[in-house]
């Protein structure tokens, strides 16, 4: 059964950035492809990018065979983005003789805490063995350590060193000298240095991906364990320094939002405190006007009951117990009281009409001069009206501009 496809690089990758080779030139070209913005900038979070940087170098410093770039790769589902990938040879050795695998490393969008897409780039003159048990038809790599992948303890350089353990043991490339060997017999995929006198190496060989590609055997280059264990420890504490502070820096963000909503609560209950206290201020100064007023009514009918306290109740005269405010109020009641006394009279012609004290035509006549006499109070009554509504709006606009400047000060 066919395994399912792979995501794969791009057919014709554009390079934005050009690949580095020394350790100074890989931190220049690191900071400047992940500190683009805008559409040119590469999809990763801006709190792992300081740790991608570091992961890189120390790839590159361990493996200068391997270059850190940038290129176009395109996802199963269409999708194409620019990622950093890390592109060259791997080391490996097989009977003694080290061999350069060429194999491409994708970063891809979630990593550190996903991890790496790994690819082997074989040449015109290269195949991948069949049935490989860790690199399928496409070449995609599928090992042990990229399945176990840890944040925060993975990274680039023990994957390298285990593809390379793994390859050694395994070789996953021959070269296309004998593209049908007998099945009873495998191929030797490795060759051995010959002596003088000894037959040519096996046809069906591991190709070397050495420029240009061979198979000159080289010394095995050992590392110290002490500066191995050094550097590994260093690049621990500083993943974990980084890993602290970029959680220190998310609490007190969150920290700083949840303060900022507090502060923008205590502003709008401040608002909502300063208009309410306007308004009861201002309904202080109209109770405080009305207690005057009442106060000032008060003393005038105390005033008068004084005065009239010894009189007898017919010597009291009614209309003058009650005095109109103003001219329009007096003009108001004298309206009123016509309209009234009219009303009065009609009702009583009617009375002398219905038992038959007065004739029909001296009703009619009283009752016609009566009707507009009335209809002239009523309508002067309703010219006062309106001039009584004008005269109270122009008192409270006149009455703003003081509350205003009380609410300025």
């Amino acid at each position: 059964m066919a395994p399912p496809p792979s995501p794969s690089p791009s057919p014709s990758p554009s390079l934005h950035f050009p690949a580095a080779s020394g350790g100074q030139q890989v931190i220049q070209f690191l900071s400047t492809a992940l500190s683009q913005r805008g559409p040119s900038a590469l999809p990763y979070a801006e709190e792992t990018k300081w740790l991608i940087r570091q992961h890189l170098v120390s790839l590159v410093e361990a493996y200068p065979s391997l270059h850190p770039q940038s290129s176009s790769f395109t996802h199963n589902d269409g999708r194409t983005v620019n990622l950093l990938q890390a592109d060259g040879t791997i080391p490996i050795f097989f009977g003694g003789v080290m061999y350069n695998i060429p194999a491409c490393i994708w970063l891809l969008e979630r990593y550190p805490f996903s991890h790496p897409s790994v690819f082997l780039n074989p040449t015109r003159d290269m195949v991948i063995k069949a049935n490989h048990p860790h690199v399928d038809r496409s070449g995609c790599v599928r090992v042990p350590y990229l399945q176990n992948w840890v944040y925060p303890s993975s990274n680039l350089v023990d994957l390298v060193r285990s593809l390379s353990q793994i390859f050694s043991s395994d070789p996953p490339l021959f070269s296309r000298q004998n593209p049908n060997p007998n099945p009873n017999h495998p191929p030797n995929p490795i060759p051995s240095p010959p002596p003088s006198s000894s037959p040519p190496p096996s046809s069906s060989r591991l190709y070397s991906s050495l420029s240009p590609y061979s198979t000159r055997p080289h010394a095995r280059v050992t590392e110290d364990p002490s500066e191995v264990y050094h550097r590994n420890a260093i690049n621990k504490i500083l993943e974990n320094v980084h890993a602290d502070i970029a959680g220190l820096r998310k609490a007190r963000e969150a920290e700083i939002e949840g303060l900022f909503s507090t502060q923008a609560v205590l502003r709008r209950r401040e608002e909502e405190l300063t208009r309410g206290l306007n308004e009861m201020s201002e309904e202080k100064e109209g109770l405080e006007h009305q207690l005057q007023l009442v106060l000032m009514n008060t003393d005038v009918l105390e005033g008068w009951v004084r005065e009239n306290e010894g009189r007898r109740r017919h010597d009291v005269d009614v209309d003058d117990a009650f005095e109109p405010a103003d001219v329009l109020s007096r003009k108001m009641l004298d309206c009123t009281a016509a309209d009234l006394a009219v009303e009065d009279c009609i009702y009583s012609l009617d009375k002398a009409m219905q038992e038959g004290s007065i004739p029909p035509e001296m009703y009619l006549k009283n009752v016609r001069a009566l009707s507009r006499e009335q209809f002239f109070n009523r309508a002067l009554a309703t010219k006062v009206r309106a001039a009584q509504v004008q005269a109270q709006v122009t008192s409270m606009a006149a009455r703003v501009p003081h509350y205003t400047s009380r609410e300025g000060d």
